[in-house]
């Protein structure tokens, strides 16, 4: 695994390996590893009291699962992975344009 960071805010890392969700696994907090080769695509969505706004950790969209992060309530815009499940993974990054730009560089093309 190749230990520098291509981005890190402390929920979120992407590395050369792929994208790890910090605190996604619900009541444990256990991190959650995306390879990008399991990554379809990425994308952005607005977020609303619908999507998950309002929540901090878990679902308030029964398509998406969000890692804990208590800044999300200040936050517009949701990253939504489509890794072939039935539940995405979620989660709102600082900056959400620049890791849609580098999930998309590493995704192999489907």
């Amino acid at each position: 695994m190749d230990d520098e960071a291509l981005y890190d805010d402390g929920r979120v890392r992407l590395d050369a390996d792929g994208v790890t969700l910090r605190r996604y696994y619900f009541p444990t907090g256990v991190a959650k590893h995306i390879p990008y080769h399991r990554i379809r695509a990425a994308g952005l969505r607005p977020m609303n009291w619908l999507t998950g706004k309002g929540r901090v950790w878990g679902t308030a969209h029964p398509g998406y699962w969000l890692p804990w992060d208590t800044t999300r309530p200040g936050k517009h815009v949701l990253v939504v992975l489509d890794v072939g499940a039935k539940v995405r993974p979620a989660f709102t990054p600082d900056d959400p344009d620049r890791v849609v730009e580098l999930i998309r560089q590493h995704i192999p093309p489907h």
